[in-house]
């Protein structure tokens, strides 16, 4: 039996039978509302009217304490004998690196094929709003981690739930918090399975086969596939049995390249067509109030833009946290703060970048999709860079990988704290866990199980229902996180020590 019928055997087999589970799954999470001629999905509101609530409750933090978190995180008010494994820099890259990745690039270009240019206006705004919620769950995940004997950091949704419910409830919130913790830790372990693992693998190894020959080129077989998933597999295996270190630092070099390479190729577009920047402006701001050949109208256009800058940056979801959490500070708040930069990078800045290359370069299959209202991804974006110049499109595939290859890491890390959580830090545990995520890895490029991938979707964006109670229960907490670390600011900058915030170190628990 070949490679090839034998891969194919086993998708539709778990497919067939996960696809009853999947489709359940999906008209429950992503359920939809008529509004206005267009469906409104709620857990998309849900996510919007968060980043709104901590966006006035924290007095617009994105926007007041903006050149804050930029000296915060070129160490500016760093600390010795902080707690943590890695510095703000790090933390950030490493985060960033979970949220950017093929949602930038073929996200966004449905976006903007289905809402037309318009949706980049929302996207904006929808990134801007998510500011405020990830600075609000990044603090909750510092002030509630585990610091371990070995001097490793374990963080997340599933140990500020308990205890952040705790230490505001007391032993009304315990029962709760523990069953919280559970299913948050399963439902960030299936996604990065499947949606941070699986998916990543699968769509950078499709595009590099479309710059290769196709199905017809060296790496369009089996055997081709096999090479690619085993080579991926193998670095990411490297790096994860190095833990956050490891990760944080190839990071921390990779998303700066990737981001450079992917923003300059976007410009270089731009630039060329510079004289249609103006049109294009224009054309987003016109087609986010009076979109044309668009669905619902404005609530459509509105609806598509914050439903892709949602699912980009991840804000309000939890997943962040996990790496954030492992930075060197005694304020929880710095970090929260360092964090609000990511749906910035994410959404405001690399998405927006994405959006303008395509409006301006308007290539045909751009074109093709607007007239007949279909859903085209990643060629859309490649084919713009290829109106530039033919050989754009491998500097897009080359981003692809770096998008891939970072995202799959850190979604390792999240994975293997939710794991560890769940089945204890054993080294028999984690090495479990990480040949695991390698051989999934492997699969990535053999597979495309789509619906274990659609209801990994489901069970993430679940996870924002529970991570958003706890975010509205906790907020006073954080408040007092926030004004505690200004002091300290106040006091830095006056020439103080700040000893007065020694006491204000995060809950640490020693296992």
């Amino acid at each position: 039996m070949s490679l090839d019928s034998i891969t194919n055997s086993v998708d539709e087999a778990v497919s067939g039978f996960f696809e009853p589970i999947a489709t359940w799954l999906e008209e429950v999470v992503f359920y939809s509302v008529r509004v206005g001629g267009t469906d409104v999905q709620l857990i998309v509101a849900w996510l919007v009217v968060a980043g709104l609530v901590f966006t006035g409750w924290f007095g617009f933090i994105q926007i007041r304490k903006f050149r804050l978190a930029i000296d915060v995180v070129r160490g500016k008010f760093d600390e010795k004998g902080s707690t943590g494994e890695v510095n703000h820099f790090q933390a950030l890259t490493a985060a960033v690196s979970g949220t950017v990745g093929l949602g930038n690039i073929a996200g966004v270009a449905v976006a903007v094929s289905i809402g037309g240019p318009g949706a980049t206006f929302w996207m904006i705004l929808c990134g801007l709003l998510g500011m405020a919620t990830k600075f609000v769950e990044v603090t909750l995940g510092v002030k509630y981690r585990e610091v371990h004997a070995d001097g490793t950091v374990s963080g997340g949704p599933m140990h500020y739930l308990p205890k952040g419910l705790v230490d505001r409830f007391g032993k009304n919130g315990k029962t709760l918090g523990k069953v919280l913790a559970v299913l948050a830790s399963f439902m960030v372990l299936f996604f990065g399975l499947f949606g941070g693992n699986l998916f990543q693998v699968n769509q950078s190894y499709a595009q590099l086969v479309s710059v290769s020959g196709g199905e017809e080129g060296m790496l369009g077989s089996s055997a081709g596939a096999l090479f690619f998933g085993i080579l991926i597999a193998a670095l990411v295996g490297i790096v994860l049995l190095g833990g956050i270190r490891s990760i944080a630092n190839v990071t921390s070099k990779l998303v700066p390249a990737m981001a450079g390479i992917y923003i300059a190729a976007c410009l270089v577009v731009i630039l060329v067509n510079v004289t249609a920047v103006p049109d294009a402006v224009a054309s987003i701001i016109k087609g986010a109030f009076a979109p044309e050949g668009v669905a619902g109208g404005v609530l459509g256009a509105l609806i598509i833009g914050f439903k892709r800058a949602a699912f980009s940056n991840e804000a309000g979801l939890g997943s962040a946290p996990i790496a954030h959490s492992a930075v060197k500070t005694k304020h929880p708040a710095s970090e929260g703060l360092v964090a609000l930069l990511e749906p910035f990078i994410d959404t405001v800045l690399i998405c927006t970048m994405t959006a303008l290359t395509i409006v301006i370069a308007n290539p045909a299959s751009y074109v093709e999709a607007r007239d007949n209202q279909s859903i085209a991804g990643v060629t859309i974006t490649s084919d713009a860079f290829g109106t530039v110049l033919p050989w754009f499109p491998y500097i897009l595939t080359l981003a692809v990988m770096l998008f891939a290859i970072s995202t799959v890491l850190t979604w390792g890390y999240y994975c293997l704290k939710a794991w560890t959580y769940l089945f204890g830090r054993s080294k028999v545990s984690e090495t479990t866990f990480k040949v695991m995520y390698t051989l999934f890895a492997v699969a990535g490029s053999l597979l495309t199980l789509q619906t274990l991938i659609a209801m990994a979707d489901a069970i993430l964006f679940m996870l924002a229902v529970i991570n958003i109670i706890g975010l509205y229960l906790l907020a006073p907490i954080v408040k007092r996180e926030l004004n505690s670390f200004l002091e300290f600011v106040r006091a830095r900058k006056a020439g103080k020590p700040g000893d007065a915030d020694e006491d204000q170190e995060p809950v640490k628990t020693t296992v």
